[in-house]
């Protein structure tokens, strides 16, 4: 009974995770974008840019971390 809930739990977070992955793609792919878009980039842009960069990085280790199966969107993979 108990094991049923934990795998439940499990793949309920995982999922999660995978949106959190592509939602923070999306962020980063955005403040690249604009860092690109703007002639005098600014240490905060800068900033911004590498946050984005360093919460995608660490979402997705921790995904293969977990060995977390499941669709994954097709941009993060062209990392």
């Amino acid at each position: 009974m108990f094991r049923r809930n934990k795998q439940k739990l499990r793949r309920s977070f995982n999922e999660l995770l995978l949106e959190d992955i592509d939602q923070a793609k999306l962020d980063w792919d955005q403040a690249r974008q604009t860092a690109a878009a703007v002639y005098d980039v600014d240490d905060e842009l800068l900033a911004e840019v590498s946050l984005a960069r360093a919460k995608y990085e660490f979402l997705y280790r921790e995904a293969k971390y977990r060995q977390v199966k499941g669709h994954i969107q097709a941009s993060v993979i062209n990392y």
